[in-house]
């Protein structure tokens, strides 16, 4: 059985950009997390202990987005550090993150990245 935690579409505001201007007011940003994580044991027991807490998570990611960064990547690969980190189950992930309107003179909801990343590889980059 392969199963996951998700995070649909969490949304935090945030300061990240190259322009001074985006640096200052700031902009709202969606977060979707994938985790994969073996859900039998929690299941079994009904205990929060024997899981990824994702409450936890949400918190961990908060407070990683609080911290500016010009480059979205770098806040991506921030975030999974801080997730590997901070949840030694998670062995990988999957994160897409998108700023919305951001100021590039086109009609779009959001740009972004996404990565997809394993534990091992954190190191290298």
């Amino acid at each position: 059985m392969t199963s996951y935690i998700t995070l649909d579409n969490l949304r935090l505001y945030a300061y990240h950009g190259v322009s001074p201007q985006e640096q200052l007011v700031g902009n709202e940003y969606h977060l979707y997390l994938r985790l994969p994580v073996d859900i039998r044991p929690p299941a079994a027991s009904d205990k929060v202990a024997d899981t990824v807490n994702y409450a936890e998570v949400v918190q961990a990611l908060r407070d990683e987005m609080s911290r500016p960064s010009r480059l979205l990547e770098h806040v991506a690969l921030r975030l999974a550090r801080r997730l590997f980190s901070e949840f030694p189950s998670v062995e990988s992930l999957r994160l897409k993150l998108g700023k919305r309107n951001p100021p590039m003179g086109a009609d779009i909801d959001a740009a972004g990245v996404e990565i997809e990343i394993d534990r091992s590889e954190v190191g290298l980059l």
